[in-house]
């Protein structure tokens, strides 16, 4: 039988809007691999730091300042709670793979607890340093 409707349907359940309501679990889910990728980037400028204290005094100058400005501040505050944030993940999916807490509501809770925990962490460990 011929599918009439078949030019009304979305093309695909990623279609953010109309067709498709994000739900905390996806989102979490996406901001993972987003803070894992940030993570990675604050490690190249760590290792940039390094590279520089070993290189010259005038390349550890430049980076320093750099770093320790305002920018660098920002991020690397913003490293630190993506690196928290990317730990709590990972974390759940270790709980979730021993086959706990994987009913909707309670992964929707954790999804929400994954902000709030790396925001607390964040601002513990920027008041640690």
């Amino acid at each position: 039988m011929a599918d009439v409707n078949r030019g009304n349907r979305p093309l695909s359940p990623f279609m953010i809007g109309q067709y498709y309501r994000p739900q905390m679990t996806s989102i979490s889910s996406i901001m993972v691999r987003i803070t894992g990728i940030a993570t990675l980037g604050a490690a190249v400028l760590v290792v940039a730091w390094l590279l520089a204290a070993a290189g010259s005094e005038a390349a550890f100058a430049v980076v320093d300042g750099l770093l320790r400005g305002i920018v660098g501040s920002i991020l690397m505050a913003g490293a630190t709670w993506a690196l928290w944030y990317h730990m709590l993940g990972r974390l759940r999916h270790v709980i979730w793979d021993l086959g706990y807490l994987v009913e909707v509501d309670i992964s929707e809770k954790m999804g929400l607890a994954m902000f709030i925990g790396a925001t607390a962490l964040t601002i513990l460990t920027l008041i640690a340093v």
